[in-house]
């Protein structure tokens, strides 16, 4: 997501959760599943959506998720490297107790972009 639209849409969150409810926050934002969300048809630039760069996108980013523990009394910090195409299964694993911890932390990049 660009920063413009990804700091716009974090704007609107942020004046919803704060009851700063304007009408045009009470419009964009909606309530689903336990989650609020805010509804893209177009870019920042006027477009809609190509479904094939997305697509190429998303194929190419990657997730740093940072995971505390505390082993010993000791708080350890354990950062994994997620694709994209692995980022469900990876979040299912801390509901089905394969792995344990707090989730701190998640980062995208692109691993292909690193110097």
């Amino acid at each position: 997501m660009s920063e413009d639209r990804c700091k716009k849409v974090i704007n609107l969150f942020s004046n919803h959760n704060n009851n700063c409810i304007t009408p045009e926050v009470q419009e964009r934002v909606k309530f689903y599943a336990g989650f609020n969300y805010v509804k893209l048809k177009k870019d920042t630039n006027g477009n809609r959506f190509n479904k094939e760069n997305l697509l190429n996108y998303s194929s190419k980013c990657h997730y740093m998720v940072t995971v505390m523990r505390e082993l010993d009394g000791e708080v350890i910090l354990y950062s994994y490297d997620v694709p994209n195409s692995d980022l469900f299964k990876f979040m299912k694993s801390f509901e089905e107790n394969t792995l344990d911890g707090t989730i701190i932390e998640i980062d995208k990049y692109f691993p292909d972009d690193l110097a």
